[in-house]
Formats: C-alpha cells, sequence, structure tokens
C-alpha cells in the first residue's frame, strides 16, 4: 500500500481532474504564502529604516500590531509599506505601531544603558 500524498498518474501518464485541481489549489496557497512573506519582510525593512529597530524587533512590532487590532499579519505589513510610499496609516494601526515600537525601542536601549 503505497501512502504518498501525490496520486500515480494514470497509465496514459495524465492525472484526473480532482487531482489536478487540488494541486492548482495547493499552488495557489504556496504563492500566496510566497507572497505574504515578502511583503511581511519589506514592512520590517520599513520599521528597521525608520525606528532602527533589529529584524527580530521589527517582526514583533508587526505581530503585536496585528494581535492587537485583530488584522492579520500580512494586512498590518501592507499599510506600513503603503505608510511607507506616502500613504496614511489607518488609526488603530498606527496607535499600535507607535505603542509597539516604543517598547521595542525602550526593550532595545535598555541593555545599552546598564552597560554605561
Amino acid at each position: 500500500m503505497t501512502t504518498s500524498r501525490v496520486p500515480r498518474p494514470s497509465r496514459d501518464g495524465t492525472r484526473d481532474d480532482a487531482t489536478n485541481a487540488r494541486l492548482e489549489q495547493e499552488n495557489a496557497q504556496l504563492r500566496h504564502a510566497v507572497d505574504s512573506h515578502a511583503r511581511v519582510d519589506q514592512a520590517i525593512g520599513v520599521l528597521i529604516a525608520i525606528h532602527r529597530l533589529t529584524s527580530a524587533a521589527g517582526f514583533e512590532v508587526l505581530r503585536e500590531v496585528s494581535q492587537h487590532t485583530n488584522i492579520k499579519l500580512h494586512t498590518v505589513a501592507e499599510s506600513v509599506i503603503a505608510w511607507a510610499l506616502g500613504q496614511p496609516l489607518p488609526e488603530p494601526v498606527g496607535r499600535q505601531l507607535d505603542a509597539a515600537v516604543r517598547r521595542r525601542s525602550h526593550q532595545q536601549d535598555a541593555p545599552d544603558a546598564e552597560a554605561g
């Protein structure tokens, strides 16, 4: 018995319609995931450039904003990218972004203050 997720092609080398549909759906989901990941990475870059955060802190800021506003992470990232291009941030995103950046900035500054 074979446990492979990919069904074997028929004897003529083709796959059935259901298999093709499933593979097309998986392809679409993977493309969406790659696009979302790229948007999140770009938004992290915006936060790094503007607020001088580390990449890990930039991701945490986006994650916190997403959680506190109940807006999907990729949508928050799209708002941050649009903001960097001159569009206004939606009010709840802007408020939460400011708060999250302040928290992360203080956390990044704390070790330097103790060392000095």
